[in-house]
C-alpha cells in the first residue's frame, strides 16, 4: 500500500515490523474491514522499499471451508508472490509437481491454479508440510501472514491446529502473522493453556484511528484533490462512520467521485442516503434470515448506537424486546453470524451492529 493512503497505525506497522525483524510471530486481532489487511500490505510495502531482507507471502482464509481448500489457496498465494517468470516461482511450480495438483491456468490473468486430489488425510498433511518446507527453505526468511486464520476452527478434519503449530514450530526461516476478526476464538486459541498455539505471539490489536489524525488525513486527500472540506464536515463523517475505516473510506470515495469542489454537510447527507439506498436490498434480505425477535434486537441496537446492559430492565422495555432470557439467546446467535459486535474496553463491554451502514439504514428505517 502507498503510504500517501495509508492513515496513522505506525505505532502498530512499527511493533509488527519489530517482531519480523526480531524473529516474534505475531497475532493480529481486529473486526472486520477495520484496516489488519490495510496494515499487512503498508508493512510488507516497506519491507520492499527500505531493501529490508524478507521475503512476503499474504493468504486469506476466510473462505475455506477445510484443509484441503487451506492446501489450496496457500498454493496459489505463493505462486502469486512469486509468478513463473522468477526464478523462484519457477522452482516452485517444479517443486510442487512432486504433490501431483491438477495445475489449471486463469483465462485472463494467465495465472496458475491448483487443484489437488488427495486419497487420505496423511496426504493433506504431507502436501501442506512441503509447502511450509519450500518457504523455510528461501534465502531470506518468509514472512507468512495468514489472514481469518480463525476459520481453521471450523474444518472438518480433527486437531488442525496442533498439525499446523507441529509444522511450523519447526520452520525457523518463517515470521508468522496470524490474523482474525473473532476475538473470542483468536483469544482462545492464543491464551488458554492446552491449546496448541498458547502463548507462541506477541498480540496485536486495532482500536479506532485517532480522530484528529484521521480529519487531517481527510482533509489533506481532499486538498490534495483540490476539493475543500472543513473540520466540522470531516467531523461529521466520523461520526457517522464511527472512525471503522472501510465504512470512512466508502463515504470519502463516494463524496470525491461526485466531484463536487465543496464538501458539505448536507452532500455528505445526500451521498450516504444514496449508499444506504443502494445496499436497502442486502439488508431485508437479512431480515429474512434472522428471527423476529433477532431483528427486533438489530434495530434496537441500531438506535441505542451502543448498549452495555443488554439485558437491562429499562433496555428491553425502551424497545419491547421480551424476556432477557430471550433477548441473551438472540444477541449470541447474532454475534455467531457477525451481525453484532462486541466492543471490549475498560469500561465494559458495549454491544452494537458489526455493520455501520445497516445500523445507520435500520435508524433511519425504523425511526
Amino acid at each position: 500500500m502507498s503510504p500517501e493512503y495509508f492513515c496513522d497505525r505506525e505505532n502498530e506497522a512499527e511493533l509488527l515490523l519489530d517482531n519480523i525483524q526480531n524473529n516474534a510471530d505475531t497475532t493480529l486481532i481486529s473486526p472486520r474491514k477495520f484496516g489488519k489487511t490495510g496494515l499487512i500490505l503498508h508493512v510488507f510495502d516497506r519491507i520492499v522499499r527500505e531493501n529490508l531482507p524478507f521475503k512476503t507471502v499474504y493468504v486469506d482464509i476466510f473462505s475455506t471451508l477445510c484443509l484441503e481448500n487451506f492446501v489450496t489457496d496457500l498454493s496459489e498465494a505463493i505462486v502469486e508472490k512469486f509468478p513463473e517468470k522468477t526464478s523462484i516461482g519457477r522452482k516452485f511450480l517444479r517443486y510442487i509437481r512432486n504433490f501431483r495438483p491438477v495445475i489449471s491456468y486463469d483465462r485472463l490473468t494467465g495465472s496458475p491454479q491448483f487443484s489437488f486430489e488427495f486419497q487420505n488425510v496423511a496426504e493433506k498433511e504431507s502436501t501442506l508440510k512441503g509447502l511450509f518446507e519450500f518457504l523455510n527453505a528461501q534465502e531470506q526468511p518468509v514472512v507468512l501472514a495468514i489472514d481469518e486464520f480463525q476459520q481453521i476452527t471450523e474444518y472438518p478434519e480433527k486437531n488442525v491446529e496442533a498439525l499446523l503449530r507441529s509444522l511450523l514450530q519447526q520452520m525457523h526461516n518463517i515470521r508468522l502473522v496470524f490474523c482474525g476478526s473473532k476475538r473470542k476464538i483468536m483469544t482462545e486459541m492464543f491464551s488458554t493453556v492446552g491449546r496448541p498455539f498458547f502463548s507462541s505471539t506477541k498480540t496485536l490489536s486495532l482500536l479506532e484511528i485517532d480522530n484528529d489524525i484521521y480529519k487531517a488525513f481527510i482533509k489533506e486527500r481532499f486538498g490534495s484533490g483540490g476539493v475543500k472540506v472543513d473540520d466540522d464536515t470531516i467531523q461529521y463523517v466520523l461520526d457517522w462512520t464511527l472512525r471503522h475505516t472501510f465504512y470512512t473510506q466508502s463515504v470519502c470515495n463516494a463524496l470525491y467521485t461526485t466531484r463536487s469542489k465543496t464538501v458539505t454537510i448536507e452532500l455528505v447527507n445526500r451521498v450516504c442516503a444514496a449508499i444506504l439506498k443502494q445496499e436497502s436490498v442486502n439488508y431485508l434480505q437479512i431480515r429474512d434470515l434472522v428471527t423476529k425477535g433477532q431483528w427486533n434486537l438489530l434495530i434496537a441496537l441500531a438506535k441505542e448506537g451502543c448498549v452495555q446492559q443488554i439485558t437491562a430492565a429499562s433496555f428491553l422495555k425502551k424497545h419491547k424486546l421480551g424476556a432477557a432470557t430471550t433477548v441473551s439467546h438472540a444477541l449470541k446467535s447474532l454475534m455467531e453470524k457477525e451481525l453484532v459486535l462486541a466492543d471490549y474496553s475498560l469500561d465494559g463491554t458495549c454491544y452494537r451492529v458489526y455493520d455501520v451502514f445497516l445500523m445507520r439504514w435500520l435508524a433511519a428505517e425504523y425511526a
